[in-house]
């Protein structure tokens, strides 16, 4: 297990001090070692003054330089720091296997929005515990110290604990688990079990089956066009899931990335997907849905969706805090 949680210190990070925190993380341990409880408090204390903290950053970031997108890569790092050093909590401090067994390996994967590494402000958190065959006491431990840690600092977090064999069959027979999968992002553990899991998926699920994830999405994309209002123009769009939001850029690259079986949307430029240009207005245009969800996020007395832009949020966002892109989008549905 030592091989695959690196005791070397990780690097400072302008947003993120993950060397100074893992520091303060080993000292806690050292000074509550037998007193696992008072040592998962104080864990979890420690790092939510942390991430509300780079929180805080993030949104004087933001309404600095008015980019959306960079302030979702940097909430989505933090979020990543802190599951890693979590991960390592739990395997150097509280589960540690000097000898692990076969069996005593997991991969710590990012899935869904979360997966895409990019996380809004108030954002839930999706991960995937991946293991090499059936659950163990290990790595039930392992998984529920990172969980437990996360809800105690108030975090909203989907899980699920799968083999690869059990994540490829139920892929296999669910859209929306599928979906999650093709947008999964390794975070810390195993490297080679996730690298298995991905090789698996594209071979037993993706091949073939294009024409059946097209439909399947296409639907999903019609079902929320009809719940939302089946229009571009409203007055208080949801720019998460209306006509033309997020979601819909989503779809679009999910549908290309299956159909042509690449895991990052830069590789659909190499297949000719896109050509250059149409790629930047595609970022362009979903950068400034970025920095509206983001800006509507941060807003004192906003929804926890944050997605809907109604008009009193729209007059304290302001014209001075948002850049509308010089981009056009199509009028196709």
């Amino acid at each position: 297990m030592d091989s695959l949680v690196t005791s070397a210190r990780p690097e400072a990070d302008d947003r993120f001090d993950t060397a100074r925190i893992t520091a303060a993380v080993d000292a806690l341990a050292e000074k509550h070692s037998g007193r696992e409880d008072v040592f998962r408090a104080a864990l979890a204390q420690l790092l939510k003054a942390e991430m509300v903290a780079a929180r805080d950053t993030a949104q004087t970031v933001l309404l600095r330089d008015r980019h959306g997108r960079h302030c979702a890569e940097r909430l989505c790092f933090v979020q990543d720091e802190i599951i890693r050093i979590l991960y390592a909590s739990a395997t150097r401090h509280l589960y540690r296997s000097p000898v692990p067994s076969g069996a005593e390996r997991m991969a710590v994967v990012a899935t869904g929005g979360y997966g895409r590494g990019l996380m809004a402000p108030e954002s839930d958190i999706d991960l995937l515990f991946i293991l090499p065959y059936k659950q163990t006491a290990w790595g039930e431990q392992v998984a529920e110290a990172i969980l437990y840690c996360l809800w105690d600092m108030g975090l909203k977090v989907g899980h699920a604990t799968r083999s690869v064999d059990e994540s490829i069959r139920q892929a296999r027979g669910d859209m929306t688990i599928r979906t999650a999968v093709l947008e999964t992002r390794f975070l810390t553990g195993d490297q080679p079990l996730y690298d298995e899991l991905v090789e698996r998926f594209d071979k037993e699920v993706v091949q073939g089956t294009a024409a059946e994830f097209v439909t399947a999405k296409l639907a999903e994309r019609e079902e929320r066009h009809r719940r939302g209002g089946q229009s571009r123009y409203l007055v208080e769009p949801n720019v998460k899931d209306g006509k033309g939001g997020l979601r819909d850029l989503h779809t679009l690259f999910w549908i290309a990335k299956y159909v042509y079986r690449v895991r990052e949307t830069d590789e659909l430029l190499e297949r000719g997907v896109f050509d250059a240009q149409e790629y930047r207005t595609f970022r362009r245009c979903a950068d400034f849905l970025w920095s509206v969800r983001c800006n509507l996020h941060f807003l004192p007395a906003a929804p926890k969706s944050g997605c809907r832009s109604t008009c009193s949020a729209r007059s304290r966002c302001g014209s001075a805090t948002l850049r509308i892109p010089a981009c056009r989008t199509s009028n196709a549905s």
